[in-house]
């Protein structure tokens, strides 16, 4: 498979495959259809993680996951749903969407003339090591946080840094939401960093699907570790 041709379709349900994989990693929706994902070696370690990049993926594997999450999310009935910068307001947009809302609180990381420092923190993501952004929200939008059930969506939740940030941020605002919600769950090192935060938070984590740590042995094939 060519790089630009990742993450533009959903393969129909098929048997599990082996548990070695070579350039890609096999994920799995709820209803069996399967997603091809590139692998990312980590520099020289021996360790790698399966990437999805939702801004490149197709409008039709967007949608698919977005209505995926919405499903999940709906028996929740949020009545907002807020998005995390970048990536993950790609994805906030089209839950939102299929939920059948008219808009969504869009979180950013650059910093308009009218808004507050005292509503902004620092946060970084592993998607984007030694680069120190702040998180921001707009206070023209939190009349549309005030007393309503909120989600808080992001693309993919690895190390947990970014989506904690996005927790505080919204703390910040009064506001604790009633779920979490990620196309992938990039391994299972996020749950450390949400339970410090909010131990009760982890119970609130909802996903397409969720990929290991993965290994690459003495054949060059990448297993989970």
């Amino acid at each position: 498979m060519q790089p630009h041709h990742f993450w533009q379709e959903l393969l129909p349900p098929a048997p599990a495959e082996t548990a070695a994989h070579d350039a890609a990693y096999t994920a799995r929706l709820a209803d069996g259809r399967r997603l091809l994902l590139p692998i990312r070696p980590l520099g020289d370690s021996g360790e790698g993680l399966a990437s999805l990049i939702i801004n490149q993926a197709s409008f039709a594997v967007t949608k698919a996951l977005a209505e995926d999450l919405a499903a999940r999310l709906a028996p929740l009935k949020p009545e907002i749903i807020v998005g995390l910068p970048t990536l993950g307001l790609t994805l906030a947009a089209a839950v939102a969407e299929a939920l059948g809302h008219s808009r969504y609180v869009p979180l950013g990381n650059s910093r308009k003339f009218w808004y507050e420092d005292a509503l902004s923190l620092p946060v970084s993501s592993i998607t984007t090591p030694g680069q120190q952004k702040r998180l921001y929200i707009d206070p023209r939008m939190l009349p549309l946080l005030e007393g309503k059930r909120v989600a808080l969506v992001d693309d993919v939740i690895s190390s947990g840094k970014s989506i904690v940030a996005g927790l505080s941020l919204l703390k910040q605002c009064g506001v604790r939401p009633v779920a979490i919600a990620a196309a992938m769950l990039q391994t299972a090192r996020h749950v450390e960093a949400l339970a410090a935060f909010d131990a009760d938070i982890v119970e609130d984590i909802h996903a397409c699907f969720a990929t290991p740590l993965l290994l690459r042995g003495g054949d060059g094939l990448w297993r989970p570790a």
